[in-house]
């Protein structure tokens, strides 16, 4: 259901936008809305928000996700790191001249991702299964990148995607290694004192939390960080 609904926000938008502008390519798009009303640009990227929000699993579309943890771990790092779940993200980088131009759309942008990075951020804290665990501080970290959209911090929204794609690849075949090292359990209340028998996995699990929670000299701080003072500098302080 999810994907039908982003699918026909991007239908509408793909109507308005050939309707308005006459065609799909990037420059003649771009050299079109410049002229074009505002009612028109705010039509496109609300609908065009619709489906980016379907496919970047955020708020109220955002369920899907956690459930496609079905699949193998090696599939879940591909999904949440790299591929789908970042497409929606990069759509809005790559369109931010027609974005740009709706300050309303990019409004709606930002609360959206603030609100989807807290939101999913507190469910993640009472999870048990540890690859729902990380699926929930995917959504939350999606969350950001919106955030940073919203805010006009194209640069340092993309910067994050690439940072996040790293340390939550290897969050999730770090799961992989604690799920097969013990046979196939998943509840992390039945975790624990592993250290000694997967160290390499502990190091690497531990390496990659630290830059996702933003300490200083890893990854995560820096993108994390620009963010942060993006939003902050939108908000006029």
């Amino acid at each position: 259901i999810v994907n039908r609904i982003g699918d026909f926000g991007f239908l509408i938008a793909g109507f308005i936008m050939f309707w308005a502008f006459g065609s799909f390519q990037f420059d003649q798009v771009f050299e079109a809305a410049a002229d074009a009303a505002p009612g028109i640009i705010l039509a496109i990227t609300l609908f065009m928000l619709v489906g980016v929000a379907g496919k970047s699993a955020q708020i109220p579309l955002f369920v899907w996700l956690p459930d496609a943890m079905a699949g193998p771990t090696p599939v879940s790092a591909l999904i949440h790191a790299a591929t789908m779940v970042t497409a929606g993200i990069y759509m809005i980088a790559r369109l931010n001249v027609v974005f740009s131009m709706s300050p309303t759309a990019m409004q709606v942008v930002a609360v959206l991702g603030a609100c989807t990075a807290l939101f999913a951020a507190t469910i993640a804290l009472v999870q048990t299964d540890i690859k729902k665990v990380l699926a929930y501080s995917t959504v939350s970290q999606l969350g950001y990148m919106f955030l940073a959209m919203g805010v006009g911090a194209f640069g340092a929204g993309i910067f994050h995607l690439y940072t996040h794609a790293f340390f939550k690849a290897c969050l999730f075949l770090g799961s992989g290694a604690v799920i097969h090292a013990l046979h196939g359990e998943q509840d992390i209340r039945k975790m624990g004192g592993l250290k000694k028998h997967i160290p390499i996995t502990y190091w690497t699990f531990v390496i990659a939390s630290v830059a996702i929670a933003g300490v200083p000299g890893l990854a995560g701080f820096f993108s994390k960080d620009e963010i942060l003072w993006s939003a902050y500098r939108a908000g006029g302080y």
